[in-house]
């Protein structure tokens, strides 16, 4: 169970209800009534459990679990202990978050504004946003309703943040447009300048004079930067996930649904398609574009442009079968020498 300190008990949910959220079919009817108080891995559910089954390297615990109902793909069915109500599902690990998030819910907006904040005399902060100690929200800014912005947050001249999103602890915002249902974890640094100089026996600056806008429900995780544009905006596409300490510079073009995992940094000038998925550590050099729905290996050092749907690794980046094959080509010169 999750640490009562931290986190609110659980909302106990029929299967029924459950099975309805999630998308999932019960197998048997019969277990429709019964409550589910809590989710836990399959070797540690117990009574009034759910947990799920995804990943066949798991079939033993799932097996010999003790949860009262687990999500299953119909395949694995037949492997479950006969006291385990089933909800059926070709996606068990999604329908578990979907239970999870009904079981959990975020901390509910307490509207309000901390004695302490600071906030323009020109701001426009909804009557529903929470607004924690320590804030101060610059001239011409829009908060929207629903929106919670977390202590020590620092929210510059002229930022917009749609409804619904959350602005974690020590944030600092500016040149930027956030969209609705956004959630920015604590440290997240967005609109500051570009790393843009004229070369030289002198560096010259160049003022970076774009935005960042950052669409619907993106999600990006503590102690990220991203750099507002030199002239063209810096972009975020909708529904994209950025994890901790991502480094994005300016005038990148992110699509939707983007998944780019930590460590990983983004050179100036590069653009990506829908669904592109950039593994940890992997650093992507300016200017470059890299097709939909391409991946990039982890710690992978990417110079070129990656066609749609491609897969990329290495150091420098190259198709993963070639690079596979030169990692088995280095393995068999080693062992000659």
């Amino acid at each position: 169970m999750a640490d009562p300190r931290f986190f609110r008990p659980p909302t106990p949910l029929t299967l029924a209800e459950i099975a309805r959220a999630s998308g999932a079919v019960l197998a048997e009817e019969a277990h429709a009534g019964l409550r589910i108080q809590n989710v836990a891995p399959l070797d540690t559910a117990a009574e009034h459990t759910l947990s799920f089954f995804d990943n066949s390297k798991y079939l033993n615990s799932f097996k010999h679990s003790h949860a009262a109902a687990c999500f299953v793909r119909e395949k694995y069915r037949t492997y479950a202990p006969s006291s385990m109500a089933l909800l059926v599902t070709e996606q068990p690990y999604h329908a578990y978050a979907k239970a999870t998030q009904l079981l959990y819910p975020p901390p509910a907006i307490k509207p309000s504004i901390h004695k302490s904040a600071i906030i323009a005399a020109s701001a426009r902060v909804a009557p529903s946003a929470q607004i924690d100690a320590g804030v101060v929200i610059g001239e011409g800014c829009v908060i929207g309703e629903g929106c919670h912005i977390g202590a020590n947050s620092v929210i510059g001249d002229g930022v917009e943040i749609g409804s619904g999103t959350v602005v974690g602890a020590l944030c600092n915002l500016t040149h930027c447009l956030i969209g609705s249902g956004v959630i920015l974890h604590r440290g997240v640094h967005i609109g500051q300048d570009g790393f843009g100089f004229a070369m030289g026996k002198t560096h010259i600056k160049v003022p970076q004079l774009g935005r960042v806008i950052i669409e619907d429900h993106v999600e990006i995780g503590a102690g990220t930067t991203i750099d507002r544009g030199t002239a063209p905006d810096t972009v975020i596409g909708a529904g994209t996930k950025i994890d901790n300490l991502v480094q994005i510079g300016h005038n990148v073009r992110i699509g939707k649904g983007c998944i780019i995992v930590s460590q990983a940094g983004v050179s100036g000038s590069t653009t990506m398609g829908d669904g592109v998925v950039i593994a940890g550590q992997a650093g992507i050099a300016g200017h470059l574009t890299i097709g939909n729905y391409a991946k990039i290996a982890a710690k992978s050092g990417l110079m070129h442009d990656v066609p749609e749907g491609a897969e990329y690794g290495g150091y420098p980046a190259v198709a993963v079968k070639d690079w596979h094959r030169q990692t088995i080509s280095i393995q068999k010169l080693v062992k000659k020498s």
